[in-house]
């Protein structure tokens, strides 16, 4: 059954074209998203299709007995009123039914008349077709799942991320068949986040959602329409098959393009070439050669800038926890919590909103104070610092002058530099946009400027908090990208699993009251461990106790021939690069050495130190391998 049909639509704003003649259709139980980059008109279409806003032309026809709910990114609420009150705002059919009911009970306690037993009786069968007597007791566990659980505080005391998620539960408790949704996972913490993928993935529900949450894409959506240079272009599966298709599409789209340039230069030749007295013959071929050469003209590349950015030399030392404590009034943060970071250690952290994750970046930048313990960080330690406070930008000056006043060129770890306009391309904001006002940009596009303007500073140390919000899946790409090369120390806060399974391989899980669990692996293989942890408990508890049998002994793990002569090599090499380590140490320390000469060294050393940690670590692992097979 088709539910939404799109056809023709156009929509501008000013001299910007953001889409043009668009059409697409949407049959019961599709579950799309929209994709397409920022500033390219994604939240104007969603309001199009919704109802609040109109499109320049064309013609959106929706089915009229579908009921359809929107999370926009615009809140609106009655401030004065509380989380619940504002819910029961909604237009529902429960909400309409309970407010009935209550309607007619006060009349009829009024009036006993016939009349009004009857109409009272007709109130009732209404809220029991809707099955709306516990509407209360469900609207409270969806905002408790959404970690809303003060129900009675009013609108106006809550931050900017709890009014989001009460939007979200408010959109979700309406019980629509067909949800649009505008960047539904921001703000969400990842418990949250998998919680509404469970209750999105019902098969009576239609979704239409803009997200940059990939495993989120991946695991919900069935169809992906992609925005892109004021066309829409459709795909069949989930996100992985987005990819594919889209790069099956691009390559093609590149080839007809070289055919249609070799073309073009051919016809400008005969152009060129061509005598004044035209016949209708030549006419024709210059108007066929006018059309090749706007074709050629009007196709955009885009550019695909690979940077990894000139980094501030990291020293021995890098950064120590030693029994670190921190509370607020009776909520534990941190208990007595030790950790000594490396080199190039990648570090996500997850855990529940309330639970520390925040403090524990502000005491490690020296933000915020710990109530006991230490907290030593290396003399060549220089942190980047991104995070979810106030963002602090020049309003009165341009984008480009932002960037210039830290550097008009930004060096390159390979030697070489950039300008600050391509920087700022690489990370969405196209040229038409470097001389625009900060004042005039969106709060998106501040903390994106906020968050270059970190990176462009060489910091050795990179602390990231929620670094993907109101980034789209390019400039999130772009951003990957630029971390994967990044060879500094990283510490990521970030609810998108995507991302922190391509770029960590460490976590720190924040439990609460001050339980800091650290484990070595990614999101996903911490998800895994946990779930074969369930699984074994369930299986041990469901497990018959009367007839215990032996365990049976686990058989002795052999080193093979190869692996022993791995050790010994490996014990040698390891000796090597210590001497060489001592050797290199004891030459920087020397007053005799020239500046040349002491950055070669520093190279040097950096290579040698990051050796020895991989040979150790395999030598630690072939060691304990030989422990068990005695």
């Amino acid at each position: 059954m088709n539910i939404l049909s799109v056809e023709n639509i156009s929509k501008s704003y000013a001299d910007k074209v953001l889409f043009e003649k668009i059409s697409f259709g949407i049959n019961w139980g599709d579950k799309v998203a929209l994709v397409a980059r920022n500033g390219t008109g994604k939240s104007s279409l969603l309001k199009i299709i919704s109802g609040d806003e109109n499109a320049d032309e064309g013609k959106i026809s929706k089915n009229k007995e579908v009921r359809f709910g929107f999370l926009e990114q615009d809140l609106k609420f009655n401030e004065n009123l509380s989380v619940l009150d504002n819910i029961f705002l909604s237009a529902s059919p429960e909400v309409l039914a309970i407010k009935e009911y209550e309607r007619i009970n006060e009349l009829y306690e009024l009036n006993h008349a016939d009349e009004n037993y009857q109409l009272l009786q007709k109130a009732i069968a209404r809220i029991e077709e809707l099955i709306a007597w516990d509407y209360e007791s469900r609207v409270k566990q969806v905002l408790g799942k959404l970690g809303i659980n003060h129900y009675e505080q009013s609108i106006k005391t809550l931050s900017g991320g709890q009014k989001r998620r009460v939007a979200l539960a408010r959109v979700l408790i309406e019980d629509p068949q067909f949800l649009i949704l505008d960047e539904p996972t921001n703000h969400l913490d990842i418990g949250m986040i998998e919680w509404l993928e469970s209750y999105l993935s019902r098969q009576n529900i239609t979704l239409l959602l803009v997200t940059h949450d990939r495993y989120f894409l991946e695991n919900i959506c069935d169809t992906i329409i992609e925005l892109d240079n004021n066309k829409i272009y459709r795909y069949e599966g989930n996100y992985q098959k987005f990819l594919e298709q889209k790069a099956n599409r691009t390559f093609n789209e590149e080839s007809e393009h070289e055919k249609l340039k070799n073309r073009y230069r051919r016809e400008l030749e005969w152009v060129r070439k061509m005598p004044k007295a035209r016949t209708t013959k030549s006419k024709s071929r210059v108007d066929t050669f006018e059309m090749i050469e706007a074709k050629v003209k009007s196709r955009k590349k885009e550019e695909e800038l690979r940077l990894s950015i000139k980094m501030n030399r990291i020293g021995g030392k890098v950064l120590e926890l030693k029994k670190v404590y921190k509370k607020y009034a009776e909520n534990v943060l941190m208990k007595g919590f030790d950790y000594t970071f490396k080199k190039g250690e990648r570090i996500g952290i997850v855990g529940k909103n309330g639970t520390g994750k925040s403090t524990f970046l502000n005491l490690i930048t020296n933000k915020d104070k710990a109530d006991s313990g230490k907290i030593n960080v290396g003399e060549t330690i220089i942190y980047g610092y991104f995070n979810q406070e106030g963002i602090k930008l020049d309003q009165d000056k341009r984008v480009i002058e932002v960037v210039k006043d830290i550097a008009e060129f930004i060096p390159l770890a390979d030697g070489s530099k950039v300008m600050a306009s391509q920087f700022l391309q690489m990370f969405g904001f196209p040229i038409s946009q470097h001389f625009t006002f900060v004042s005039s940009l969106s709060g998106g596009e501040k903390r994106r400027l906020h968050l270059l303007t970190i990176l462009v500073t060489n910091p050795n140390f990179l602390v990231l908090d929620e670094p993907t919000n109101d980034l789209d899946l390019i400039t999130l790409q772009a951003l990957e990208e630029f971390l994967e090369n990044y060879t500094g120390c990283l510490i990521i806060v970030t609810h998108d699993r995507y991302f922190m399974d391509k770029l960590v391989d460490q976590l720190f899980i924040f439990h609460g009251e001050g339980n800091i669990q650290v484990f070595p692996g990614n999101y996903t293989e911490y998800r895994n461990a946990e779930d074969n942890a369930e699984s074994l408990k369930i299986q041990e508890a469901i497990q018959p106790s009367i007839e215990q049998k032996p365990v049976a002994e686990k058989p002795k793990i052999k080193l093979t021939y190869k692996e022993r002569l791995e050790l010994e090599t490996i014990t040698k090499e390891i000796e090597k690069l210590e001497a060489e380590k001592n050797d290199l140490t004891n030459q920087m320390q020397s007053e005799n050495l020239n500046h040349e000469s002491l950055q070669q060294n520093g190279i040097r050393l950096s290579v040698v130190i990051d050796q020895l940690d991989q040979k150790t670590n395999k030598w630690l692992l072939l060691s304990e391998k030989e422990q068990q097979s005695v």
